[in-house]
């Protein structure tokens, strides 16, 4: 069974860096492309990035391009997504995933999900 464990979230200010780390255990981590999640107050979970399995290939929502960058280390199990100049609009429960595949998964073919980690972004 995988286990998807995240860490680093926290409350911060605004304009402030976070930087999240979810590790993988159980499976073979190359099989997966990987991908964050993000579910803020009163609303649905969606997708915030993306990774393939090599780490060649990236996908970020709109609202996050250009702040935000996921990155993988196969040979440590874990991806990470830097969180750049932080907005109160930022805060939610991030979730990472894991999906089976060589490409960027789609948001309903995740099988794998972590517990989530809390960021608060403060006006």
């Amino acid at each position: 069974q995988v286990q998807l464990v995240e860490s680093g979230g926290g409350l911060v200010q605004a304009g402030s860096s976070l930087r999240l780390s979810c590790t993988a255990s159980g499976g073979t981590f190359i099989n997966f492309g990987m991908g964050w999640f993000r579910r803020a107050p009163g609303k649905e979970r969606d997708v915030v990035a993306a990774i393939n399995w090599t780490g060649g290939t990236t996908y970020y929502a709109d609202s996050v391009k250009g702040r935000f960058t996921i990155s993988r280390d196969n040979a440590q199990n874990t991806v990470y997504l830097q969180m750049n100049s932080l907005k109160p609009e930022d805060t939610a429960v991030y979730y990472c995933a894991a999906g089976y595949g060589p490409r960027i998964i789609r948001p309903n073919e995740y099988a794998y999900w972590g517990q989530g980690t809390q960021v608060t972004v403060s006006s």
